[in-house]
């Protein structure tokens, strides 16, 4: 595609590197405004903001014009040279020259994402022009700078990048949260989790990762539920639950200082104080579910928690949360009730009735982000314990296998994108965190 000049394109990331000199910008019109003879025209591209200076008697009255009369989202393609200003967005203003207009809104029918304030369902509805307002196409960067991330942390550290399988003949964490879909003659499922699979993998490569999308049917309409969202997976031959605990730890910190360190300027357009994140550093405060249980029976005592706690329950969120928010970095609970997690977790040794597995709970608010344990490395105690949560036998004889042929202690956690995404953005609400978030009561657009 031509432009008006021979000024080299560039991204608005990118226009530090030509200070007083003119670039040309393939973008759109985010926002405009005018005092007298100067319009301030601000243009996005994906990459950030910039603001146009157009002063009438610098520019043809074409051009002008042209500005002028431009409406919110019209494709352009713009010329200017680039001046670094401290007070502008970005720390550069663009001292316009040319433009050419690509497609423009009409008036009559102009951009529906305003400038003022709009309802959730109605910013929803119109998620695929939503994306594109700065506080979005923030959000969406930082998503990206934690996936990059810990895919990094994986690579770098030997890990082998696996792909599961996303249809699947069984359940992995329980059968009422399954969606069923038809496969042919036999009955399937979305997947829930890949880690079944990628058990499997760790068999045979050591240490492996998955990312891919996962599937929850459950009818929850919380700010930390999805039906759809995208999980990390990583499992280890030979690891025990301290070895996937320092693991997780380790993980968590190096997503959120990559965010610190990467995206800052996007965090700050978000509203997030970096301060809180700066102190994500191992080592993590760790506490036994037992530990956990006094801490909330304390708070109830002091009219800090409203709902007296149930010993032998699983946590809910108001339980999560109250936590912790008794730290300032995230917390791993370990060592929950045997009878309120999956039936793959490895029995304590000291106490049966308990199962090696740690549950990561996110600081102001945010509740358990990361999930994992060690695996039964057993063959009969599997298998019994497959029988006792009435699974289909047949649709696990190869997952048995694992343990009849070469079985090793094994351990693993997952931790979803998107929970991750919103504390480190500090989001109230975990339907910002993906470009098409997916409810129980939303699957358009």
């Amino acid at each position: 595609m031509e432009t008006t000049t021979q000024a080299p394109i560039t991204t608005i990331a990118e226009v530090g590197r030509h200070d007083g000199h003119a670039v040309t910008i393939r973008g759109w019109l985010y926002n405009k405004r005018e005092s007298g003879k100067l319009i301030f025209p601000i243009f996005r591209d994906g990459t950030g903001v910039i603001q146009g200076v157009v002063p009438k008697n610098q520019v043809t009255p074409e051009v002008f014009e042209s500005l002028k009369s431009l409406t919110d989202e019209s494709s352009v393609i713009v010329t200017g040279k680039i001046r670094a200003d401290k007070r502008a967005p970005g720390g550069y203003e663009m001292d316009v020259i040319d433009v050419k207009v690509l497609q423009r809104v009409p008036e009559d029918d102009p951009f529906p994402i305003a400038k003022k304030e709009h309802g959730i369902d109605f910013l929803m509805e119109n998620r695929h022009l939503w994306v594109r307002t700065p506080r979005q196409t923030a959000i969406l960067r930082v998503r990206a700078e934690i996936i990059r991330a810990a895919r990094n942390f994986f690579d770098e550290r030997g890990f082998t990048l696996t792909d599961p399988p996303i249809l699947t003949p069984a359940a992995c964490e329980g059968t009422s949260t399954l969606f069923e879909v038809d496969y042919f003659d036999e009955q399937a499922f979305l997947t829930q989790s890949g880690q079944l699979y990628i058990e499997a993998m760790a068999m045979a490569l050591g240490k492996v990762y998955s990312f891919g999308p996962t599937f929850r049917a459950e009818k929850s309409k919380t700010r930390r539920h999805l039906t759809e969202f995208w999980m990390v997976e990583p499992e280890v031959a030979y690891a025990e639950l301290d070895d996937i605990m320092q693991l997780a730890e380790e993980f968590i910190s190096h997503l959120v200082q990559s965010a610190v360190t990467n995206r800052k300027a996007d965090l700050e357009t978000i509203g997030r104080d970096v301060t809180k994140l700066a102190n994500i550093k191992p080592p993590f405060p760790r506490i036994t579910y037992d530990e956990a249980v006094k801490m909330l029976l304390e708070g109830h005592a002091k009219g800090q928690v409203e709902a007296k706690f149930e010993y032998g329950g699983d946590f809910g969120s108001p339980d999560e949360t109250y936590i912790s928010s008794q730290f300032d970095k995230p917390v791993m609970v370990h060592r929950y009730p045997a009878k309120v997690k999956a039936f793959y977790m490895e029995p304590d040794p000291q106490r049966p009735d308990l199962a090696l597995c740690v549950d990561v709970l996110a600081p102001e608010g945010y509740g358990e982000i990361i999930g994992g344990s060690q695996r039964i490395g057993d063959y009969e105690l599997l298998l019994k314990r497959i029988r006792e949560h009435d699974l289909p036998e047949a649709a696990f004889k190869w997952y048995l296998d694992l343990r009849k042929f070469g079985g090793v202690p094994h351990s693993g956690f997952g931790m979803g994108i998107e929970r991750a995404v919103a504390w480190v953005c500090g989001l109230e609400h975990v339907r910002e965190t993906i470009p098409f978030a997916r409810t129980l009561t939303r699957i358009y657009p």
